[in-house]
């Protein structure tokens, strides 16, 4: 059984081949290949053919899909939706829709209350609060998944009960500012890679496994915005 997995929500991206052997339940990563940000409408369709054809397959071998559905780049998310519900409607075969967030999160060693902190530009970040249990890492547990400004996250993270509490980021300059504000002296803050898409193809499987499948015409993008609270407690000018 082959996965195709794609991530077109930030600056650069990737497509991943993953294979699942009978009788294993976990997945073989076979190649990734990054995408340059920018253009990945110009590259996204060649380079998956490219792809398929290098391991001597072609799109009629693709047993299931994993795509990064947010949050992130409004146009590269729509690319990367837009191809994989195109192939999954034409092979009829399903979807998993992965968060950008718990992909952070889940590259983290620790466990226990894990937030996962992405920069979404300006002053903002994306932050995804999740529970990974030590016994089973497979399952994580989702709490929120929300757009603050930089002062709200710094504020919640000092407010909240720390126990267990890891913040991790792919985010060198994030990184640099939360231990610059002695935040990592209350909670231990993890600088990690960005996750490829062979993690996505790993989470992607899990859920699948799981019967966690959406179906083309249900796939969504997952922009995350500030709530209605947020927005009008702004002043005006």
């Amino acid at each position: 059984m082959l996965l195709l997995a794609i991530d077109t929500s930030g600056k650069n991206g990737s497509i991943a081949l993953a294979r699942v052997s009978p009788g294993q339940s976990g997945i073989e990563t076979l190649e990734v290949v990054s995408l340059d940000g920018g253009a990945f409408s110009a590259q996204l369709v060649p380079q998956i053919a490219k792809l398929l054809e290098k391991h001597g397959c072609s799109k009629n071998d693709l047993a299931a899909f994993a795509v990064v559905s947010g949050p992130g780049s409004f146009t590269g998310l729509r690319v990367g939706l837009a191809a994989i519900k195109a192939l999954a409607e034409a092979l009829k075969k399903p979807i998993a829709a992965v968060s950008i967030l718990e992909a952070i999160a889940c590259r983290t060693p620790s466990y226990g209350r894990v937030l996962a902190v992405l920069d979404a530009g300006r002053t903002d970040v994306y932050v995804g609060d999740y529970e990974i249990k030590p016994d089973n890492r497979s399952i994580v547990q989702m709490h929120s998944e929300r757009l603050l400004t930089r002062e709200k996250f710094l504020a919640e993270a000092r407010a909240a009960d720390l126990n267990s509490k890891t913040i991790v980021t792919p985010d060198s300059s994030l990184a640099a500012a939360f231990r610059a504000s002695g935040l990592n002296l209350e909670v231990n803050v993890e600088l990690i890679e960005y996750p490829n898409s062979g993690v996505i193809a790993r989470l992607g499987w899990e859920q699948l496994q799981r019967g966690q499948v959406v179906l083309p015409e249900e796939l969504q993008a997952n922009y995350i915005g500030h709530s209605d609270a947020e927005i009008y407690s702004k002043p005006t000018r």
